[in-house]
């Protein structure tokens, strides 16, 4: 999801009012309905990349507070210039880093998590560095809700097999899965698509997804 460097991202970022400050994050555990103003669920996107998925979700679900964590402040800048054109109150964005998020959010806060074509970190060296790997659902464990979900998408066959794979030794079993999301009439109803996705799904590239709680 990186893009080219946008000279004065950070600084752009860092102060736009729909970015909640990098230096309150520690704070946070718990408050987060504090910022919202209100008691509706939680829902979180990590590698938010462009922003178009959480975006259209917030505005097509207004009793539901999202939040979009991403990494590079030259991509979330974009989501920014989306809210700066239409800003939704029930969205609020993070640059962080996601090894950083169960410092952020306090025990089961969160009711639901998007993980949207995820970095793939091909070598096998960097495998707990993959969002839906072990170490990673561990960390989701502390924040999710109980009876919380986890939705996982990508084109990656080779990176979906390993999410999967990963599954039961961390706790975790499917409540649904496809490895052709898009010729699923039950798992494609309500779908929102990101950036990624009309990429690869344009080109024939069979979408993959999982739905996931604890074992």
């Amino acid at each position: 999801m990186r893009l080219r460097n946008v000279t004065g991202s950070r600084e752009m970022i860092a102060e736009s009012r729909f970015v909640v400050p990098e230096e309150t994050l520690k704070d946070m555990p718990g408050k987060w309905q504090e910022i919202f103003g209100n008691h509706h669920p939680i829902y979180i996107e990590i590698g938010m990349g462009k922003g178009k998925f959480l975006h259209t979700m917030a505005k097509d679900h207004p009793g539901i507070n999202y939040i979009g964590i991403e990494k590079y402040s030259t991509v979330l800048l974009r989501a920014v210039q989306k809210m700066e054109q239409e800003e939704l109150p029930n969205l609020k964005l993070i640059r962080m880093d996601a090894e950083e998020i169960a410092e952020v959010f306090g025990q089961g806060e969160v009711a639901r998590i998007y993980l949207n074509f995820s970095d793939p970190w091909p070598k096998d060296r960097h495998a707990k560095r993959r969002l839906p790997s072990r170490e990673f659902l561990a960390r989701y464990d502390h924040i999710l809700a109980k009876d919380g979900l986890i939705e996982f998408k990508t084109d990656n066959r080779a990176l979906f097999d390993f999410a999967v794979e990963e599954l039961e030794p961390a706790g975790w079993k499917a409540r649904a899965i496809t490895y052709d999301l898009h010729a699923d009439p039950v798992m494609m109803e309500g779908n929102v698509m990101t950036e990624y996705e009309e990429k690869f799904s344009a080109i024939g590239n069979p979408i993959c997804k999982y739905v996931i709680t604890r074992a």
